[in-house]
């Protein structure tokens, strides 16, 4: 009862006008970010994070995670229309979406697409309304012992679960704790990596780092492309949404079970990106119309849709409750919260109530804007890819070094900017991931400071890690985590030597 009374409060919070008008500006904008290809919500949310340092925190928190909705929901439209993936996640749309909208079926798939990704964020915010108090309630028992158990585990996943080589995850994520340990020693104050650059005493600017890896990376790999736009036109009218939502109750099963893989991914650092190709691997295995997928059935785009739209709101759940961020979007809103002088966590559902709930109403609130907004608009966001790219790609670069200038007035920060555009471009190019070297360049701090005050309570016995059955069953799922991948290949090995063994 307490917390339902906390959500109307946070309800009252959102519904100000003031906020309402940055829901708006941020889903607009957000739609426009996943249109554009090249662009996305990590990418959207940190050019223009900038742009909300003299804000409230709540207002602020508002507008981009509006920003991140509007992406989500933008994806799906060059998907269908163009056959061009606004977003990574939005891949698996194009398997059914594009042959409809080749049929002339593109506003039924667009309201499909737009419909599931509704449901599955509302799933995942019901979600986090129910488990983000349990869970703060829970962790509000941790010491520095089980935080660092769970950022060790929130690494191993990457190594765990990712989908490419484990070897390049290590050695991104490697790069970015050693990003992360530059500047000043928190405990002993000694100088680290700083090569007589005042400028770095501080350590790397997070915002100026993502903005570079993501922003000026993507649109350097985009020119290299050579984007051209070439798709079908979609005007949606009434009986086109009503003929579609008619449809839409008989995949209820698929909707429900894109909604639970997303959300599991969402939570655990997995991403939109798998969980969109889960969903529909799953929907294709189990619908009856299963043998129809990628000639143009409605169910191949309901069922990706949902799952990355689950994922994506889910990962808000283990950032806001421990501070750790399940996905590279989170991630960026994690360091924005740290810059609002925000410690994501237990204690934020203690001490920042307010803004916590308001957070939470606005999620309900956002995707509910997000939808009208997009059913409304799509003839007019689809127009956005008439304009070349030469046009669009210099006007990005401008406002990603305006957004690094203004973090700390500095030239010095907009050539660090292009400096990590440059290692994006590269880390694209060679098929390193950049998610695990922005979220150990995140949480590397944090992770660092734990472990070093849970080995200094225990005066050096790293069995202070499995003190409990807390933090030593965390530790014990992270390290087969971490190892897994060698796990797999010792075992793909053996199954090799075996065959061969057989053959002969």
């Amino acid at each position: 009862m307490e917390d339902f009374s906390s959500l109307m409060g946070g309800f009252a919070v959102a519904i100000s006008g003031y906020n309402i008008l940055l829901m708006v500006v941020g889903i607009l904008l957000g739609v426009i970010i996943g249109v554009l290809p090249g662009l996305g919500g990590a990418n959207g949310v940190a050019i223009l994070l900038p742009l909300t340092f003299g804000m409230d925190p709540t207002s602020a928190i508002i507008m981009l995670t509006s920003i991140y909705w509007g992406a989500l929901f933008g994806g799906a439209i060059t998907s269908i229309l163009f056959n061009i993936p606004g977003e990574p996640w939005s891949v698996a749309t194009t398997f059914d979406g594009h042959p409809m909208a080749q049929k002339g079926k593109a506003d039924e798939a667009l309201v499909g697409a737009f419909t599931s990704s509704f449901v599955g964020a509302i799933f995942a915010v019901v979600l986090i309304t129910f488990l983000a108090p349990v869970i703060a309630k829970f962790a509000l028992r941790f010491g520095p012992a089980e935080f660092f158990a769970v950022q060790f585990l929130t690494f191993a996943s990457f190594l765990g679960m990712g989908r490419g080589s484990a070897m390049k995850t290590l050695a991104s994520m490697c790069l970015g704790f050693a990003l992360a340990s530059v500047g000043l020693d928190g405990v002993t104050g000694t100088l680290r990596l700083t090569f007589g650059y005042d400028e770095l005493l501080n350590g790397f600017k997070f915002l100026v780092a993502v903005i570079g890896l993501f922003g000026i990376g993507e649109i350097l790999s985009s020119m290299e492309e050579g984007l051209a736009f070439r798709g079908a036109a979609a005007k949606l009218k009434m009986d086109a949404v009503i003929r579609t939502w008619r449809q839409l109750p008989r995949m209820a099963v698929t909707f429900l079970r894109s909604c639970i893989v997303g959300s599991w991914m969402g939570i655990t650092p997995g991403g939109a990106t798998p969980a969109s190709f889960m969903g529909y691997g799953l929907a294709k295995r189990f619908s009856r119309n299963g043998r129809n997928f990628g000639k143009g059935e409605l169910e191949g785009v309901v069922a990706p849709e949902t799952a990355a739209h689950a994922a994506g709101t889910a990962a808000m759940l283990p950032m806001l409750t421990l501070g750790i961020p399940g996905s590279p979007t989170a991630a960026v809103l994690l360091g924005g919260l740290l810059i609002w002088g925000l410690q994501p966590g237990p204690l934020l559902f203690v001490e920042q109530k307010e803004f916590v709930w308001g957070l939470i109403a606005s999620m309900y609130m956002g995707n509910v804007v997000g939808l009208v907004i997009v059913l409304t608009c799509v003839p007019l966001f689809a127009a956005i890819l008439r304009v070349p790219f030469s046009i669009i790609a210099p006007a990005i670069v401008v406002v990603c070094a305006i957004g690094a200038y203004t973090v700390n007035n500095s030239m010095f920060d907009v050539w660090m900017m292009l400096v990590f555009g440059v290692m994006g471009y590269l880390f694209t190019k060679l098929g390193y991931p950049l998610p695990p070297l922005v979220l150990a360049l995140v949480l590397g701090d944090q992770a660092e400071s734990s472990f070093r005050q849970a080995m200094l309570t225990s005066q050096g016995d790293v069995t202070v890690f499995w003190h409990n059955w807390l933090s030593g069953g965390i530790m014990t799922l992270g390290v087969i985590l971490a190892l897994w991948p060698l796990v797999s290949m010792l075992l793909g090995k053996k199954e090799g030597d075996d065959k061969v063994t057989t053959t002969a």
